[in-house]
């Protein structure tokens, strides 16, 4: 059984894994006000432990090399507490770059009151055309069907007036080994159902980028990052 056991496993961790849409606890929060938050606090040391914060700012300082500017208005959607955003301007305020950060969620009980906060829909968003220099998300792109997708970055890039920044997780059986791996990190229930169900949601980069073709982008950049994260900026023209 040993020998048989390991072959089995090795074999899954190399087979290509499908997209499988699931509902994830969060997204509709589906338990209590406490559960919710210990949902987000879990949420906020992922994004600080793997990655999240990373490839936000290897973004913007792509952008800034790209552009030639270091000053950016910045609205980030289903930003839940906004950790992302927040860790990333102030560690970019170090080297000279300015970010000033509008968030987005379309659940009120995710916006925090310190910051400034918008409750809408991300699919409609309640802005004119170019208000804002850069639209971003974090661990959102995955909750979108490949039709929603393409709408909500052409809606992004209508209200963007440089360029929308995906960050977002790549679909892998290694990354879903890793998650169930890191359960006993997780604090809180909706945390140990929706770490494994975003990764099996989650687009390679293949799909990623063939999907984004389709969008009214100028120009597409994307890349993978540390611990199967993938960065995407998709230029406005």
């Amino acid at each position: 059984m040993g020998p048989v056991a390991s072959w089995s496993y090795t074999v899954w961790l190399v087979l290509p894994m499908d997209r499988v849409p699931t509902t994830e606890l969060l997204d509709h929060d589906a338990g209590s006000a406490q559960e919710v938050a210990t949902a987000l606090a879990d949420l906020r040391r992922i994004n600080r432990w793997f990655g999240g914060i990373a490839t936000t700012m290897a973004m913007i300082r792509q952008v800034v090399r790209s552009t030639g500017k270091a000053n950016f208005s910045w609205l980030e959607i289903a930003a839940a507490s906004g950790d992302v955003p927040r860790s990333a301007r102030d560690r970019l305020a170090k080297s000279g770059i300015r970010l000033t950060v509008t968030l987005l969620d379309r659940a009120p009980s995710h916006v925090v009151k310190a910051n400034p906060g918008v409750v809408a829909d991300a699919l409609a968003l309640p802005f004119r055309d170019a208000s804002f220099d850069l639209v971003g998300c974090g661990l959102f792109a995955h909750h979108l069907s490949p039709e929603q997708l393409v709408r909500f970055v052409d809606e992004g890039l209508r209200v963007a007036r440089v360029a929308v920044l995906i960050n977002d997780l790549v679909r892998h059986p290694l990354h879903m080994a890793a998650v169930y791996a890191g359960m006993p990190l997780y604090r809180g229930r909706l945390t140990r159902h929706d770490a494994p169900a975003s990764v099996r949601q989650a687009y390679t980069l293949e799909e990623m980028r063939g999907m984004l073709a389709r969008t009214q982008a100028d120009r597409v950049e994307i890349a993978r990052h540390y611990l199967f994260r993938m960065g995407a900026i998709l230029w406005k023209g």
